[in-house]
């Protein structure tokens, strides 16, 4: 019965994040995957292997928003809600 290998999960892990996130340093990575542990002088490494891959799951999620005019379009639509709540009201869908 041969057991899964967590500290060579751990190594593949961060090459990956390495790779997908080259301007994120090795500190970044650890110190934001390990935050809840505290003192983690006695993790085992099946729990660094499940913290990196809940931290690595957390950022492939994360989308970047890069269109700026996007972002400034649902600046201003939030700004004039009471007006698009007065039209969709005279539209009759309240």
């Amino acid at each position: 019965m041969s057991s899964k290998n967590y500290y060579n999960q751990v190594v593949h892990t961060l090459q990956e994040l390495h790779k997908n996130y080259p301007t994120y340093n090795l500190g970044r990575h650890l110190a934001t995957a390990l935050d809840e542990y505290g003192d983690t002088w006695g993790i085992t490494d099946k729990e660094m292997a499940f913290a990196l891959d809940k931290y690595k799951s957390q950022l492939d999620m994360d989308i970047p928003h890069t269109d700026e005019s996007e972002i400034d379009k649902i600046i201003k639509d939030g700004m004039d809600l009471d007006n698009i709540l007065k039209e969709e009201d005279t539209d009759g869908d309240f």
